[in-house]
């Protein structure tokens, strides 16, 4: 007979997210040919009951035991955005660098649900903060789902700023698709470059799909090129519907100032690893407070 295969959603169980029965048996949705097997210490590391972590591995739990698809109780605890089971688990010789079969480690894990204080203590454990997984980046991850403090940990621990990614662009054009504007405008002031998105499409290109009015500011602010045109030969102006505040936005915005070009030069010259010595500059507060668009 046929497996019977029924959605089920279990919000009090929130590990057990987009799970299907299999005559009986749960499996995760995105990993259909395996059956899951997690254990009560992944339970734990989830839930965050740092005793009950302890028990466990007084028990002789593996603090490294994984499922089926490869997903380790730290990777659970990042998740869950625990940090003192986090702690615990490395302190016990967790493997900081588990990657699961869909390429998330801990530290994306932690980007995901935006603990910062994870995420710093993943880095002080020497996580790599660039992964081979392409659509695991912890970066991308943090400025999608508008995490901003684990954003600004990770760019001051050397993530690459303008990484591009296939499908998903650089993380400034990932904010821009998410219409996470203080994540937008964190990569901006740190150093992003307006200009790379998604091969030729701007993050103006996803903004504007965005019907992000805020963002298309900011990103106009920084430079952005309102004439730029994408594969499609489309520019940000022809996205936009008749009448949106995107259209105002983009269509108030005249030419550049001198004052404008001025700071874009300037900010150039500096480069994004000096442009915090800008306000170390022998000039008035009010020009250094403009060339940091503070």
């Amino acid at each position: 007979m046929a497996a019977l295969q029924t959605e089920v959603s279990l919000c009090s169980q929130p590990w057990q997210r987009s799970f299907y029965i299999y005559g009986g048996l749960a499996c995760n949705s995105l990993m259909a040919d395996f059956w899951s097997d997690r254990t009560p210490l992944h339970e734990a590391a989830y839930q965050g009951r740092l005793l009950q972590l302890r028990s466990l591995i007084a028990q002789s739990y593996h603090v490294d035991t994984l499922t089926m698809d490869r997903v380790s109780p730290l990777h659970e605890a990042c998740l869950g955005g625990h940090y003192a089971c986090a702690k615990f688990l490395l302190d016990n010789g967790a493997n900081v660098e588990a990657v699961s079969t869909n390429g998330a480690t801990p530290l994306f894990n932690s980007c995901s649900s935006g603990s910062a204080t994870c995420v710093r203590l993943m880095l002080l454990h020497r996580a790599s903060i660039h992964t081979p997984y392409l659509l695991a980046s912890p970066i991308h991850e943090a400025a999608k789902k508008g995490h901003t403090e684990c954003l600004k940990v990770l760019l001051s621990y050397g993530a690459h700023i303008d990484m591009e990614l296939p499908v998903v662009g650089t993380p400034l054009y990932s904010a821009c698709m998410a219409r996470a504007a203080t994540c937008v405008a964190v990569l901006l002031q740190s150093g992003a470059d307006v200009r790379i998105g998604c091969g030729q499409d701007s993050p103006l290109h996803a903004a504007v799909r965005g019907e992000g009015a805020i963002i298309v500011d900011l990103l106009l602010d920084f430079g952005a090129d309102g004439c730029c045109r994408n594969v499609e030969g489309k520019t940000p102006l022809d996205l936009s519907s008749p009448n949106s505040a995107v259209r105002i936005a983009l269509q108030k915005k005249g030419p550049c100032s001198l004052t404008q070009f001025c700071r874009f030069c300037i900010r150039r010259s500096l480069g994004r690893s000096r442009l915090h010595r800008a306000s170390g500059l022998f000039l008035p507060h009010s020009i250094k407070d403009f060339l940091l668009y503070q």
